[in-house]
């Protein structure tokens, strides 16, 4: 019995820091969109960006990190892990596109980030 409670708990927990981890990459992903809106105003766009890039893509690798996590232990569905690194791809993509100064592409996937983001947490 003392068991099944502990693998509950870890479960929950790890689905909670999964849940944490989709949250804190779309918050990311919509100061990046803020962010891009500063890039054509102010001085200090480009650098608030270029950081912001890394922050996000950090957040990205932390939502893989949070949903093998949630998968390991629990035994669970490795669709969210999936998920997670289908995500991390394509903020590689995006970090590829804005280094290269393809704002035609790089523009729209952002939004397709965040839209997927969004959809991700409100799954949880």
């Amino acid at each position: 019995m003392t068991t099944q409670v502990t693998a509950t708990t870890d479960a929950r927990r790890g689905a909670s820091f999964l849940q944490v981890a989709i949250a804190l990459q779309t918050l990311t992903i919509f100061l990046q969109a803020v962010s891009a809106g500063l890039l054509l105003t102010a001085s200090y766009g480009e650098t608030l960006h270029s950081v912001g890039a890394r922050v996000m893509y950090a957040a990205s690798m932390l939502y893989v990190l949070a949903a093998v996590l949630a998968w390991k232990p629990g035994g669970g569905s490795p669709r969210p892990v999936w998920h997670a690194t289908g995500f991390l791809v394509l903020a590689s993509v995006q970090v590829v596109l804005g280094i290269a100064h393809v704002p035609s592409v790089h523009l729209p996937l952002g939004v397709l980030m965040f839209g997927l983001s969004v959809l991700a947490l409100a799954r949880r």
